[in-house]
């Protein structure tokens, strides 16, 4: 990355980071779309949209690109990608982020609003085991204004099909052995510079002993992520897209 007259150049280690997470899903512009579609379907264009997971703030980053209108809160508990997306959105009256861990039942505390049109989140709560991961859907449903929505797009494979599963997942990783050979970043090489940046560096080594190299998490199936969503109180949940790994869940509160 570089430097500029004012400091970082946020707005590079943003593209850098859709980048990298690219190279493990070409489709994800596309999950993006249609979480947009469904938000404008039922909030219309000036929604209060809570961006779960933020990370570097791709889903505001879009949301502010589609509806100008739209005001966003983002949580994340990693300091390097909040920093990243502080440094993006600086200035920006629309957005806050909140640092908190979704695990710890107080999460909701800290945020700035009491309910919210639409919950967005997308490649993160696989990071969580089933339990939280129910105990925050219940949060959720808690959160979630009568008539607004859910979204969360992740890995939801159908372990009933293993064959298909490791077809898929071999034609997946042939393509992004060519990408990377052609120059792109894996997870790792991405971690790798933001380490060695002058400003991401402590942040970066902050985060790696929150989360450790890895996931721990789980990656239940499309209808346990419907089941529980129903459970936690909302009326209806279902895929409004999926790919052979992913799916992107929508409940209605």
């Amino acid at each position: 990355m570089t430097e500029t007259a004012a400091g970082t150049d946020w707005r590079a280690w943003q593209e850098s980071w859709d980048r990298q997470q690219e190279w493990y899903m070409p489709d994800r512009e596309e999950r993006f779309r249609v979480m947009l579609d469904m938000v404008e379907a039922f909030t219309g264009p000036a929604p209060r949209v809570l961006d779960l997971a933020c990370g570097t703030g791709s889903i505001t980053k879009r949301l502010f690109d589609r509806f100008p209108d739209a005001v966003s809160t983002g949580v994340d508990l990693d300091p390097a990608l909040l920093a990243i997306a502080e440094g993006y959105f600086a200035g920006d009256g629309r957005v806050t982020f909140v640092r908190a861990d979704l695990t710890d039942p107080r999460w909701v505390e800290a945020l700035p609003y009491d309910s919210y049109d639409a919950v967005l989140t997308a490649t993160a709560l696989h990071w969580l085991r089933v339990e939280p991961l129910a105990a925050l859907y219940g949060q959720l449903g808690g959160l979630v204004r009568e008539g607004g929505v859910l979204m969360n797009a992740d890995h939801m494979r159908d372990e009933a099909t293993p064959r298909i599963n490791a077809a898929e997942r071999a034609h997946r990783h042939a393509a992004m052995d060519r990408a990377k050979e052609a120059g792109a970043l894996d997870w790792a090489a991405w971690w790798d510079l933001a380490a060695k940046d002058p400003v991401l560096a402590a942040p970066t080594a902050e985060r790696f002993a929150i989360y450790g190299e890895h996931a721990e998490g789980d990656t239940p199936s499309l209808d346990w992520h419907t089941r529980t969503l129903r459970e936690a109180g909302f009326a209806e949940a279902r895929a409004v897209w999926s790919s052979p790994s992913d799916a992107l869940v929508l409940a209605l509160r």
